[in-house]
């Protein structure tokens, strides 16, 4: 039998999607899969343009499986390309997939999505703000890009589980440390700063928190930076070498953790593949607070 081949698209632009790719890498060799990883930019037409590029390879050269998590849209019509050539479909970090059931019904080849809950995601951010801030007033919150489904789910739980008595202040960034460090220092400028009492700074990840956090040490006013010291920050993705233990470094308040999803889509393609089966259409997995909600004290 020839030894499968799949191709990721992998976007490593912060701790979480490097271990995508190892948790993939590991998933591949334990099952004699081979991978391979393909970097790119955050850029929709570049990821689209790599995609068809796999589709339209040789036959001796086009991999058994396209694994991604999308930039921009979920790429609809390579989708149909991709499993009416054969080709096992894995959308990466989406829940819902519009095209994903008629794509099912269509074709045999496997087609199906692998993620954590994000509006779960969302809602335990949500009650360790309400942890954090257990007499209301205003949080930051760092948002990732408005067209990522991640984004507007974990935004919509945590919406759903903040306290009423809390407002939130949104930032934009897309994910990396750098992106927040400059949404803060940009907002740090603003008169309205220098009006709001903060109870919390969240972000939808830990390399956004930690440069938010980085932002307010660095850049606050002298007069400013007494008031912003103790401010606790929280993040998401809590791998064990980032989130988790900046959390242990006191760095972050709390961080949710969310397991790398690729491994996960490598062992159940392969095995779909082997087997000539469908996979659920969307694979879940658990995301959960860190420390346990219990564990986190209001903020000074």
């Amino acid at each position: 039998m020839k030894k499968l081949s799949f191709a990721l698209l992998a976007v490593e632009n912060n701790d979480y999607q490097v271990e995508q790719v190892v948790s993939a890498q590991a998933a591949a060799d334990r099952l004699g899969v081979q991978l391979q990883v393909i970097h790119t930019e955050h850029d929709a037409i570049q990821q689209s343009q790599i995609v068809l590029d796999l589709i339209q390879s040789k036959p001796e050269t086009r991999p058994n499986g396209i694994m991604f998590e999308p930039v921009g849209t979920p790429l609809a019509q390579a989708a149909k390309a991709a499993t009416a050539a054969g080709i096992g479909w894995v959308v990466l970090n989406r829940q819902v997939i519009d095209y994903m059931p008629s794509l099912r019904q269509q074709f045999r080849t496997p087609a199906f999505s692998v993620t954590t809950s994000h509006l779960d995601v969302g809602r335990i951010q949500g009650e360790q703000i309400a942890h954090l801030m257990p007499k209301g007033g205003c949080a930051l919150y760092i948002q990732g890009p408005s067209d990522n489904d991640a984004s507007v789910r974990r935004t919509a739980g945590m919406q759903a589980t903040k306290p009423a008595n809390v407002d939130v202040r949104t930032l934009k960034g897309v994910w990396t440390e750098q992106s927040a460090y400059q949404a803060v220092a940009m907002w740090l400028k603003l008169s309205i700063a220098k009006e709001l009492t903060l109870g919390c700074v969240a972000a939808q990840n830990d390399a956004m928190a930690l440069g938010a956090r980085r932002a307010f040490q660095e850049l606050a006013a002298d007069a400013d930076r007494k008031r912003w010291q103790n401010l606790p920050f929280t993040g998401c993705d809590g791998l064990p070498k980032s989130g988790q233990a900046a959390v242990k470094r006191g760095l972050l308040a709390a961080t949710v953790v969310i397991p790398p999803n690729a491994g996960r889509a490598v062992e159940a393609l392969a095995n779909a593949l082997d087997k000539g089966t469908q996979p659920p259409e969307c694979i879940l997995t658990e995301p959960h607070s860190y420390p346990e909600l219990g564990m986190l004290k209001p903020a000074v």
